[in-house]
């Protein structure tokens, strides 16, 4: 699944190609993704210039005078620029065409993903409306050993809940525990604040560096073969069961928490 940095290089990738330009049409080939796609898109959008793409959580924003269209890649969706006439494929279920002969083409082979139209304030909008800030945006350095106070969910499952913290999906929340040396299934209400001081500052660095490394791939996304074009991670910990830690060469081991794989260094992480 597309995580905040992925989503956040998705935004920086089609970003100068489409922003300031009009919409001229919109074609749905299938509008049965999450929730219905409005099959009425065409209309609302045509000759709306887009203000701006922004990102929130794992939302995509294409920003019009009159509204937002909210995009969510699901578990496999992806966007892709397509500059000259190119072959559909199976899963390209919606474009949207712009004045500068760009197609803006979303591919979605599983429909878990979103193209929900509103003109709601973001801010309002019942997805929006209980999210917890960006991580960039938290300056207090006590935020989440704060809100962990007499909480019993496994310290992974309280930092992977978008209602504390947005963007903490379960690639990051593995390897911002290992950095952290916190076992991931202690409970977060048992956690210092000097660990949890270690843990905030970790979960803002992993997904900064993310994003800086996405920012090498941005040509990834222009003309793509149905790929999403995201980066190699530099991982410790992640998917790497049965494999020696990069710290102290212990075996990492695996346990499912919240129903998602959990990976760590006993030796390391306590």
């Amino acid at each position: 699944m597309p995580e905040l940095p992925e989503v956040e290089t998705t935004a920086r990738g089609i970003r100068s190609h489409i922003e300031s330009r009009k919409i001229l049409d919109v074609k749905i080939r299938n509008n049965r993704l999450r929730w219905p796609v409005d099959n009425n898109l065409s209309k609302i959008l045509a000759s709306q210039t887009l203000k701006s793409v922004t990102r929130r959580a794992k939302y995509l924003l294409l920003n019009f005078e009159t509204g937002t269209l909210i995009i969510h890649l699901g578990m496999s969706g992806s966007l892709r620029v397509i500059t000259e006439p190119t072959e559909l494929k199976k899963h390209d279920h919606i474009s949207l065409f712009f004045d500068n002969e760009i197609e803006l083409r979303y591919h979605d082979p599983r429909r878990f993903g979103a193209m929900l139209w509103t003109e709601e304030l973001i801010e309002q909008h019942p997805l929006f409306i209980k999210l917890g800030p960006e991580p960039s945006e938290i300056l207090d350095p006590d935020y989440l050993y704060k809100l962990s106070r007499d909480k019993k969910a496994a310290i992974k499952s309280f930092i992977m809940d978008n209602h504390h913290i947005v963007g903490v999906g379960n690639i990051y929340a593995n390897e911002a525990l290992f950095l952290s040396g916190i076992h991931p299934k202690r409970a977060a209400g048992k956690i210092s604040k000097a660990r949890f001081r270690v843990l905030q500052t970790h979960i803002q660095a992993v997904l900064k560096k993310a994003i800086e490394q996405g920012g090498t791939t941005l040509r990834d996304f222009v003309n793509s073969d149905g790929q999403p074009g995201y980066f190699a991670q530099q991982l410790n910990v992640y998917g790497k069961a049965g494999e020696s830690c990069p710290v102290c060469e212990t075996t990492i081991k695996s346990l499912t928490i919240a129903q998602r794989n959990t990976f760590y260094c006993p030796n390391c992480q306590r």
